[in-house]
């Protein structure tokens, strides 16, 4: 493995979207990536779908009720690759940062399904590419398809390794492994912020908890970035509902920051708060640490245990096109059953019907 010897700035973004408005959330997506690189930051990471918001009524609302927000979310999600995806890629680009940035996908061939995606662009400008989230969480399942194994990869940028998990599966201890055994020294740990949790759950401590663990076991550096809950989402989502609003504006739900291979924070917290934490990130500090536990190399038994992970991608239909001799004999054996060279097919029919 190559040596990364530079050593660059890293931001995590604490922001609440322009709830459910994919382009206003986009522009301000772009003004935040050109306010954190006038800073130096080389990498710029933004919360779970912050484009363009999380389905918090999943949380407050019956299924049948939180139907009509579902199609609202759906309408302002995006395409990958798309026009939106496109304006952030140009503002990385400007800005000669890497982003990585949680959105709201829509399914390519499915009117109707919605993916919980985080997006890697390069310095450059490129879409390096995407990772679905694999399972959404509790509620989560009524608005987000699950994702596979093929976007499980780790980015071999210029500033290092790059990878990243949103929210609860960075509690996956095998998705993470999967993530260090492919040389992750860079991770990304993108989150919403959780008011609506149960009482005895604190966000802020299970965010810490989840990082400090991937960043220790690993000896790498994780970039927590998570949004915030404006008063604009309260407004929007509870509305005249009293308990909804009381469980969203419940504090120590956010939190963001920078840790280092030794789990431990480098940076002042952003509890609730909106700001952009940063940290130096040196590469070099991961070597030593794992002379004494390298749990993708020498402090493991990889003749005792083995993880196997399926990289193809999942897809609703699987088309196999014949060749060769065995197409001409499925041809003629069509031609036995075909009908008269004069007879109307059932779709010709339909559409003189229509004329």
């Amino acid at each position: 493995m190559k040596i990364y010897p530079n050593k660059f700035i890293a931001a995590a973004v604490q922001a609440a979207p322009i709830f459910l408005n994919a382009d206003a959330t986009v522009e301000f997506a772009c003004s935040l990536i050109a306010e954190a690189a006038k800073e130096g930051a080389r990498l710029i990471a933004f919360p779970e779908v912050f484009v363009a918001g999380y389905p918090y009524w999943n949380w407050t609302m019956t299924p049948v009720e939180g139907s009509a927000w579902y199609e609202r979310l759906y309408v302002n999600s995006i395409d990958v690759p798309g026009p939106h995806v496109d304006r952030l890629c140009a503002a990385a680009r400007a800005a000669n940062s890497f982003v990585v940035i949680g959105v709201n996908e829509r399914g390519a061939r499915s009117y109707g399904t919605l993916y919980n995606t985080v997006l890697f662009i390069g310095a450059d400008g490129r879409l390096l590419g995407r990772h679905r989230k694999l399972v959404p969480t509790w509620a989560e399942k009524l608005t987000w398809t699950g994702g596979d194994g093929s976007s499980l990869n780790v980015y071999d940028t210029e500033i290092g390794p790059l990878g990243a998990l949103a929210c609860g599966e960075n509690t996956n201890t095998l998705a993470r492994f999967s993530l260090l055994a492919q040389g992750e020294l860079i991770h990304v740990a993108n989150y919403i912020g959780l008011p609506v949790a149960p009482k005895d759950y604190d966000m802020v401590e299970a965010i810490k908890v989840r990082t400090a663990a991937h960043s220790f076991e690993g000896k790498l550096f994780s970039i927590v970035s998570c949004s915030a809950i404006s008063e604009e989402i309260i407004a929007c989502v509870a509305g005249d509902d009293t308990h909804a609003r009381e469980l969203l504006k419940r504090e120590h739900s956010a939190f963001s920051g920078i840790f280092g291979p030794d789990g431990r924070l480098m940076t002042e917290p952003l509890v609730d708060r909106e700001g952009i934490a940063y940290a130096e990130i040196d590469l070099m500090r991961c070597i030593q640490p794992k002379q004494m536990h390298d749990i993708v190399g020498h402090y493991n038994r990889f003749d005792v245990f083995n993880l196997a992970v399926d990289k193809r991608p999942k897809q609703p239909i699987d088309i196999q096109q014949l060749s060769g001799a065995r197409k001409a004999a499925s041809a003629e054996a069509v031609d036995l059953f075909a009908p008269p060279a004069d007879a109307i097919s059932p779709v010709q029919n339909h559409e003189d019907r229509h004329a």
